[in-house]
């Protein structure tokens, strides 16, 4: 005998989608703004460091752009094809935004290298000015996304490319200072390596997060032999086997497992009374709200093919 019960209750934290979408539409306005301004002075001076900068920023307006994309997207309601929807976009969205933040990286890398062995002229005066400048703009889209729901995966992706870039707008305002003062100019690529650092620190923590969602890993933070024992509390529970709890997307987490209780209460009409206390210890003690019980009786696991006991 198998009874399924599943609740699906939409988590409510943080900033709507509709919020979200407004946000990201301020900082892409701004980010794209700044972006051209950058460029043209970028080329003008010869520096490396605003030209890398120039570069992370087109990644962070195609990463603002996505996430605008990948939100509506994950609206789409769910169909018979896409049973929850395309709510794993915002985690594509996610993913694409680490592996942008590599390449970039990359590419700066060996570029600011070649340029430490052989540097050239760069004009300090114009780098100090649109870094400062850099600062400030980017200061405000760090704010504007920061009253963001971060929560979700997509906006976090969106915020790390914004504040790593702030900081090297920051990095390169001292290679800016160093070289009106001392006139090293190998301060400008010094700062491009920086950048790098810290686009890697990001793409680490964004590529991190989101293989383990598509790779459907247990979610951070859910201990399930902490929820196994939780779920052998109530009476007649015999034992809890094919555990699985994985994340949907951001703030959605699932859980799904087999429950073999006594005979009796498939006998006498208990077996619904379990189930509203399992499914009230996941949602009291582990937040999960969608899950999925197949309820057996006892001697029904050796007739599953294929099995797993853990």
């Amino acid at each position: 005998m198998t009874d399924t019960h599943q609740h699906d209750k939409a988590h409510s934290h943080g900033a709507a989608p509709d919020a979200n979408s407004r946000l990201l539409s301020i900082a892409l306005a701004l980010i794209v703004g700044f972006l051209l301004v950058e460029a043209v002075v970028a080329i003008i001076s010869g520096s490396l460091a605003l030209l890398s900068d120039a570069g992370h920023m087109l990644t962070d307006a195609a990463a603002l752009a996505g996430s605008l994309v990948a939100i509506r997207l994950a609206a789409r309601p769910s169909t018979s094809r896409w049973t929850f929807g395309l709510k794993r976009a915002e985690i594509l969205s996610a993913a694409v935004n680490g592996v942008t933040l590599v390449v970039i990286s990359a590419i700066v890398a060996i570029e600011a290298i070649r340029r430490l062995l052989d540097p050239p002229r760069v004009e300090g005066g114009p780098v100090l000015i649109v870094a400062l400048l850099g600062v400030a703009v980017n200061i405000v889209a760090v704010w504007v996304l920061a009253k963001a729901n971060r929560q979700s995966l997509n906006v976090e992706g969106s915020f790390q490319h914004i504040l790593t870039d702030l900081y090297g707008f920051i990095a390169t305002v001292i290679a800016g200072i160093v070289i009106l003062v001392t006139g090293f100019t190998r301060a400008d690529s010094i700062a491009s390596l920086i950048v790098v650092v810290l686009m890697l620190h990001a793409a680490w923590g964004l590529l991190k997060d989101s293989g383990r969602i598509l790779l459907e890993g247990t979610p951070e933070g859910v201990d399930l032999d902490a929820i196994r024992g939780h779920l052998l509390e109530p009476a007649h529970v015999l034992a809890v086997h094919d555990l699985h709890a994985w994340t949907v997307t951001s703030d959605l987490p699932a859980l799904s497992a087999h429950v073999t209780l006594t005979d009796e209460c498939f006998q006498d009409g208990h077996a619904p009374r379990v189930l509203d206390e399992l499914q009230a210890c996941l949602v009291g003690h582990f937040d999960v709200e969608h899950s999925t019980f197949q309820l057996e009786p006892a001697g029904h696991t050796a007739h599953e093919p294929g099995t797993d006991h853990a």
